[in-house]
């Protein structure tokens, strides 16, 4: 299932620096937008936004019919630039907690988690720890992990920006290919054009707010 996302006249303040001011949006059920604009721009801000990990000075941000409000919002998932594995976790396990928490019994948890881990190729990785994979494979854990409970919206907040470009450009594709199957709503913070352009069926792109909140 994917929703839809609504942004209306979203202001955002950091600090005592207004980042987003007026910005209204719309993304339709399963589109993947990409966000661009130079940093400081709120880009970063208007994901956590959504995520209900951020409230907005302003504005309305909804998800279906639902109104996000402070705490994480329903159906969101963020994954961020770092994959932030648990270290003393398992790959299957760093994918499967969350199974976990929802009550997935454990048998439908280990083939939901299989499944994904042979979707990025790293089926026969199962029992390693975060520290025996690569940059790139600790990325594709944290999309496995990011897809595992079939969230409605998935946003992404620059995933590729530690990696080399020969994998940055492997992982955009695991991404761009895995969020088309799942025909998952799909918001991509990027400063990269190319992962805008391989993933994403439109860019909006931000500019920064030189100004104080009042």
């Amino acid at each position: 299932m994917s929703l839809p996302v609504r942004i209306s006249q979203l202001e955002i303040v950091r600090g005592r620096r207004l980042v987003v001011s007026g910005l209204s949006l719309f993304v339709a059920a399963g589109e993947r937008v990409a966000i661009t604009g130079p940093s400081g721009a709120g880009k970063s801000s208007v994901l956590l936004a959504i995520a209900g990990l951020l409230v907005p000075r302003a504005g309305e941000i909804t998800v279906g019919q639902a109104v996000v409000k402070g705490g994480p919002a329903d159906m969101v998932t963020l994954m961020q630039q770092r994959p932030a594995l648990l270290p003393w976790a398992s790959v299957f396990e760093n994918i499967a907690l969350s199974l976990r928490f929802v009550g997935m019994d454990e048998g439908a948890a280990e083939d939901k988690v299989m499944g994904l881990l042979a979707k990025i190729s790293l089926g026969d990785r199962a029992k390693s720890l975060p520290h025996e994979l690569s940059g790139g494979q600790q990325q594709r854990v944290a999309l496995a992990r990011s897809l595992a409970r079939d969230p409605a919206v998935l946003l992404l907040d620059e995933p590729f920006s530690a990696l080399d470009p020969e994998m940055r450009a492997s992982v955009r594709a695991d991404v761009a290919r895995l969020t088309e199957l799942a025909g998952v709503t799909t918001l991509l913070v990027t400063h990269d054009a190319a992962d805008a352009a391989a993933i994403c069926s439109r860019t909006i792109s931000l500019s920064p707010i030189h100004a104080l909140a009042a």
